[in-house]
């Protein structure tokens, strides 16, 4: 069913998939129902299906919107640095940044991919393999100029993201240490892992 066009209906389309967001992040996706999202934004719960053919479709539109608003972000914060240890850095503070304004969309984003549809699935892991490939290709870079010692760029790509992203799930703002610090201390465990020394301008700012 098509969705409704002009600036009302985005207006509900928008509302709905936040409303989906923050009951999806509290309560797990197979937990909430299309009735409760309608009485979320305050709509008949027939009137979601103007807007969206079912819960899956969801489920997918905000785990794709996420990864799309991702990559996009990446585009415009990465520079044009040949040097992998600056890339690398770049990359770090800006996952972080970038996450931490975003934390319901990163927990269901890893927390719900089960359940997602093999269709869907397949959609955003085609997302998430070019987000990675990002990591993977500096890490090859690094290698290969002997900036960095990694066994398997794939393998350590995949484990730096996943220890980047959970900072999620502890980091609270106002609390013992300031954001730069924490970056910076990221940035130092990210060149441990990969055997290389973090550029020596420290503190970088990486837009996100």
């Amino acid at each position: 069913m098509a969705r409704r066009t002009g600036s009302s209906g985005e207006r509900t389309a928008r509302e709905i998939r936040a409303a989906a967001q923050r009951l999806f992040a509290e309560h797990g996706y197979a937990a909430v129902s299309m009735r409760q999202i309608a009485q979320e934004v305050g709509v008949q719960a027939g009137a979601l299906y103007l807007y969206t053919s079912d819960k899956q479709s969801l489920l997918a539109d905000l785990l794709i919107e996420h990864m799309e608003e991702l990559l996009a972000a990446w585009d415009a914060a990465r520079r044009d640095e040949a040097d992998p240890a600056t890339r690398l850095e770049t990359f770090v503070r800006f996952h972080i940044r970038h996450h931490l304004r975003r934390v319901d969309k990163v927990f269901i984003s890893y927390m719900e991919l089960r359940n997602l549809s093999d269709e869907n699935f397949l959609r955003v892991e085609r997302l998430r393999r070019l987000y990675e490939q990002v990591v993977e290709d500096i890490l090859h870079d690094g290698v290969a100029a002997g900036v960095f010692r990694v066994a398997d760029p794939r393998v350590a790509s995949l484990a730096l993201i996943a220890m980047l992203t959970g900072i999620t799930t502890w980091y609270r703002a106002g609390g013992r240490l300031p954001p730069e610090r924490i970056e910076r201390i990221y940035c130092d465990l990210a060149f441990g892992a990969v055997g290389g020394a973090a550029p020596a301008a420290a503190g970088r700012a990486a837009p996100a």
